[in-house]
């Protein structure tokens, strides 16, 4: 009788153990399914034929499926994401991240937007792949919003990020100055099995099968 409740007490702490990381990397995949979404959605804005030749160029894309804003004296937004490099005609696995800034203004009521960062210059790139990085001018990194005059705000010294933006609400102010780009290393091991760099993932060296459709969706963007 003892062993019996020994075993049962085992298996109970297994289950624990082992469901835990399964819940965990269940939000990973639910960010995933979002972001997929957020592809769809900018292929349908009217702007896509002018994001669509970014991408086409661009050296990879973040996606923030949903940036919550909201306070009221005080604001903050912040959302979690996915960072994927172009690899040719193809698209890395995508490596998961944070994005945050504080604000001080008057803000009434929740507003949420879906993002996608076209990354155009290596620099760019080299700075959100850091373990933490700001977003603004003062990096030497230029942010602009996708518009008709964004096209050739990318050329020469400009443009190193453009965004797209398709808002819930009236998202007033949409800047990124000051914004914190940061990795979720955590998130990152738990859903790819190991402890694993950005680069690595951005470099296919770690794989999961659940970010083929993500990866196929970019891929017909051009």
């Amino acid at each position: 009788m003892r062993m019996f409740v020994k075993l049962a007490v085992a298996a109970a702490l297994s289950s624990v153990m082992f469901a835990a990381p399964a819940a965990q990397a269940s939000d990973q995949t639910e960010l995933l399914d979002h972001a997929n979404q957020t592809v769809n959605h900018l292929k349908s804005d009217p702007a896509f034929s002018v994001a669509a030749g970014m991408i086409h160029r661009a050296r990879a894309v973040l996606i923030i499926p949903r940036l919550v804003k909201g306070g009221f004296i005080f604001g903050a937004e912040g959302g979690d994401g996915v960072l994927l490099k172009h690899n040719g005609r193809n698209w890395s696995s995508p490596a998961f991240y944070s994005l945050g800034s504080a604000s001080f203004g008057l803000q009434i009521g929740l507003e949420q937007a879906e993002l996608v960062f076209i990354i155009m210059t290596d620099r760019a790139l080299k700075g959100i792949q850091a373990s933490s990085f700001k977003l603004g001018a003062g990096a030497g990194i230029t942010v602009v919003t996708l518009s008709s005059a964004a096209e050739g705000a990318t050329s020469g010294q400009g443009g190193d990020i453009v965004v797209w933006a398709s808002g819930t609400g009236a998202y007033g102010g949409l800047t990124f100055n000051g914004s914190v780009v940061k990795a979720r290393d955590q998130w990152n091991s738990e859903f790819y099995g190991s402890d694993v760099t950005v680069s690595s993932i951005l470099a296919n060296r770690v794989h999961n099968k659940g970010t083929a459709r993500l990866q196929r969706n970019l891929a017909t963007v051009w």
